[in-house]
C-alpha cells in the first residue's frame, strides 16, 4: 500500500497559504513523481502552484535535495525511503491523495523534468470536467508531431500500434505522462509495474475496467535536461521493450 511504501509526508506552510489564481481547482490534485530532480523541481512546482492549490510530489528515493526544493516551492512531499520506480511513485501519490481528508475529484499526473506545460494540464482538467471521460490522456501527436524527435516518433508510433493490438484502445499517443483521472478511475488504478511499463499498465486498466477515455492535444518540451533524464531517442526503445516484457509477465 502507499502507507507501507512512503517514509513520510511533510507540508510547507506555503502549501496552504499561497494564493492560487484558480480557486475553482480546489477539487483537483497534481501528482508529480520525482527522482533526483533538484535542478528543476522548484520551478515546476512554482509554475503549477500559480494555478493548482494542491500539488503532491512523490520523492522516489532521491539522493539529492529534490524533497527540500519541492517543499520550499509549496508542494506537499511524500517520500519513498528507496527508489522504487515511477509506477510505484504514481501509485503512492494516487493512494495518498485518495486518503486525504480533502475530497478530490480530479487527479493530474505531471512529470517533474519540466517537459509538461501547466496550460496543457489546465486544458485536460477542463476536458475532464465535461464528465464524458473517466480519463483524459495528453497526446503530443494531436498538436505538433513534427517537434517530436524523428527516431522517438517512430518508436512511439510502434507503441501506439502495439497498444491498439493488445488493448483495442484507439489512441494516438500511448506513452504520455500528462493525464487526468476522475475519482472513479483513480480508485481502480492499482499500478504494479515500474519503469516505463507503468504507462502501458494504465492503458490496460482502462481496457479491463472499461473506463471511458479521450485524448487532448498537448505539447511536450524536449529540453536538454529532459533528454538527459531519459527522453533521448535511443532510450525511447525501452518503451517497446517494457510493453513486450509486460505482456510476457501477464501471459505467465
Amino acid at each position: 500500500s502507499a502507507r507501507a511504501r512512503h517514509e513520510q509526508a511533510t507540508a510547507h506552510p506555503a502549501a496552504r497559504s499561497a494564493a492560487a489564481t484558480r480557486p475553482e481547482l480546489d477539487d483537483t490534485v497534481v501528482i508529480v513523481p520525482m527522482y533526483n530532480e533538484a535542478a528543476v523541481i522548484a520551478d515546476v512546482v512554482r509554475r503549477l502552484r500559480r494555478s493548482f492549490p494542491h500539488v503532491v510530489c512523490v520523492d522516489d528515493g532521491s539522493a539529492d535535495d529534490s524533497a527540500a526544493a519541492a517543499t520550499g516551492a509549496g508542494a506537499l512531499v511524500v517520500r519513498h525511503p528507496a527508489n522504487l520506480g515511477q509506477g510505484a511513485a504514481l501509485q503512492t501519490g494516487i493512494e495518498f491523495a485518495l486518503s486525504n481528508p480533502e475530497t478530490f475529484r480530479f487527479f493530474v499526473t505531471f512529470d517533474a523534468d519540466g517537459q509538461h506545460r501547466v496550460e496543457d494540464a489546465l486544458a485536460l482538467v477542463a476536458r475532464a470536467r465535461v464528465g464524458t471521460s473517466d480519463i483524459v490522456l495528453g497526446s503530443r501527436f494531436l498538436s505538433h508531431p513534427g517537434r517530436v524527435p524523428f527516431v522517438r516518433r517512430l518508436v512511439l508510433r510502434a507503441a501506439v500500434a502495439f497498444t491498439r493490438l493488445t488493448t483495442g484502445l484507439a489512441l494516438t499517443d500511448a506513452h504520455n505522462g500528462l493525464r487526468v483521472l476522475n475519482r472513479s478511475a483513480a480508485t481502480v488504478m492499482k499500478l504494479r509495474l515500474t519503469g516505463m511499463a507503468h504507462a502501458s499498465e494504465i492503458l490496460e486498466v482502462i481496457a479491463r475496467e472499461r473506463l471511458t477515455y479521450s485524448e487532448q492535444p498537448i505539447e511536450v518540451l524536449y529540453t536538454d535536461y529532459s533528454r538527459a533524464k531519459g527522453q533521448s531517442s535511443v532510450n525511447a526503445l525501452n518503451i517497446v521493450f517494457d510493453l513486450m516484457a509486460n505482456k510476457v509477465r501477464v501471459a505467465r
